[in-house]
C-alpha cells in the first residue's frame, strides 16, 4: 500500500499512526513517513507529484476536512524546498502581486454587485431608503468577506438567490429568538423552525416595503439597525 496514491480516513486520534481505507481496512503508516499538515496547497500538490502519497480526511457531519498528506518525510521536506526556492524568485513575487490585485478588484466588484442586489431584494419604499441601505451594507459587510463561508460565497445559486437567502439569514439572528432557541433534535425541526421565520421576515419586511408607519420602539428590524 505505501507504493500507493491513497485518499484515506484518519484515525480518530490524530496522534495514532494508522488511517483507515474506503473499504473499512486499517494501514500503518510506513516507517519513515510524516504528515504534511494541510494549508500550503502548493507544497501539498508538489508532494504529490514526488511518488505515493495518503490524503487523510475526516468528515465532521456532511464536511469533510483535510488532516494533511502522509508521506515519505524525504519527499515532504523536498517539496518545502522546491517551493521556498520557487518563492524566493522576483518573478514569483511580482506574479504574487498581480494576482493579489486582481482578487482584490475582483472581490470589490462582487462586494458592490451584492451590496446592489441586498438593495433590490429588499425593495423599501422611498422614505425607508436609508435604512435599507444601512441593512443592506450591514449584511453585505458579514456575508461578502472571501472565507465567511456564507451563502453569499457560494456559486451554484445566482446572486439575486444569495441576497434573498442573506437577508433571510441576517433577519432570523437579528430581529427573532433564534439563536436562543431549544430545538428539538429531530431531523427536519430545524429547517420547519427556519421555514417558520422566514415566514415572519418576509411579513416584517412587507411593512417596509408598502410604505405603513411603523412602531419605532417596538418593531425588531428597526431597533436592530439603531443598534
Amino acid at each position: 500500500m505505501e507504493n500507493q496514491t491513497l485518499t484515506v480516513r484518519s484515525a480518530l486520534n490524530k496522534n495514532l499512526r494508522y488511517v483507515i481505507t474506503d473499504e473499512g481496512k486499517r494501514l500503518d503508516i510506513p516507517d519513515g513517513w510524516s504528515l504534511l499538515p494541510p494549508g500550503d496547497a502548493a507544497v501539498t500538490k508538489a508532494l504529490k507529484k514526488l511518488g505515493p502519497s495518503w490524503t487523510a480526511q475526516r468528515k465532521k457531519g456532511r464536511k469533510v476536512f483535510s488532516d494533511g498528506v502522509w508521506a515519505p518525510a524525504e519527499n515532504i521536506e523536498s517539496a518545502k524546498a522546491m517551493i521556498e526556492n520557487k518563492r524566493s524568485k522576483p518573478e514569483y513575487a511580482r506574479k504574487r502581486a498581480a494576482d493579489l490585485k486582481r482578487r482584490e478588484l475582483k472581490q470589490a466588484v462582487y462586494v458592490d454587485d451584492f451590496f446592489a442586489a441586498v438593495v433590490k431584494h429588499l425593495d423599501f419604499v422611498q422614505k425607508y431608503s436609508e435604512l435599507a441601505q444601512k441593512m443592506a451594507r450591514l449584511i453585505t459587510d458579514h456575508a461578502t468577506p472571501v472565507g465567511s463561508g456564507t451563502v453569499a460565497r457560494t456559486e451554484r445559486i445566482p446572486l439575486e438567490q444569495r441576497a434573498a437567502a442573506a437577508v433571510n439569514a441576517w433577519m432570523r439572528h437579528q430581529t427573532t429568538e433564534y439563536d436562543n432557541m431549544k430545538i428539538a433534535r429531530v431531523k427536519g425541526r430545524r429547517r420547519e423552525v427556519r421555514r417558520e421565520l422566514a415566514g415572519y421576515s418576509r411579513k416584517l419586511l412587507s411593512v417596509y416595503r408598502s410604505g405603513a408607519e411603523i412602531d419605532c420602539d417596538n418593531c425588531p428590524l428597526y431597533n436592530a439597525l439603531e443598534v
